[in-house]
């Protein structure tokens, strides 16, 4: 597969890094390095998030539209060597805290899924952390598996439920039309 590629990546940090310091620069820089990779268009605001398992520490998180030749699978091992160097270490608990997280949200090319690798990301819909940078970045991309546009997957997320008030029983028994 070759040619231009559009790719929706979500960018997230809550540890320091030793010369990039707090998990917000983290994530800018982390940004501006995925030039090397293409040509970044975009680069959302980094907005803070409670952690999600066992971390204690806030996310900083934010994303990024690039544009790559690379496939993927390419770009995946590409995104995964940038979080090595900027000290990710694996092999870890699932979840805990980590100076860099890259993530292959969407991309131009629809669904894609390998043993290594699933776009759209399978949790992307129920992560408010990934649509809010997303949404302003790329409010109008749509997700392949249900076409439906990021900035309404955030709404979706973000509606106020109703509150559900329940009657107590006459205590005549009478139901009422």
């Amino acid at each position: 597969m070759s040619g231009t590629h559009q790719y929706l990546v979500a960018l997230g940090s809550n540890e320091r890094h030793r010369r990039f310091g707090s998990p917000e620069r983290v994530v800018r820089e982390a940004g501006r390095q995925m030039s090397r990779l293409g040509e970044v268009l975009a680069l959302a605001p980094v907005a803070k998030s409670a952690p999600i398992g066992p971390s204690r520490r806030r996310y900083a998180n934010g994303a990024a539209v690039l544009v790559s030749d690379l496939p993927p699978p390419e770009l995946l091992k590409a995104l995964k060597r940038l979080e090595r160097e900027f000290g990710r270490r694996t092999g870890g608990q699932r979840w805990s805290a980590r100076v860099l997280d890259c993530d292959i949200i969407f991309w131009n090319g629809g669904a894609w899924h390998d043993p290594t690798l699933t776009i759209p990301h399978p949790m992307c819909r129920q992560r408010r952390f990934v649509l809010q940078p997303a949404a302003m970045i790329a409010p109008e991309w749509r997700d392949p598996a249900t076409g439906i546009r990021i900035r309404h997957l955030l709404a979706r997320l973000t509606k106020p439920q109703p509150v559900l008030r329940w009657a107590a029983p006459d205590p005549a028994g009478y139901v009422g039309p």
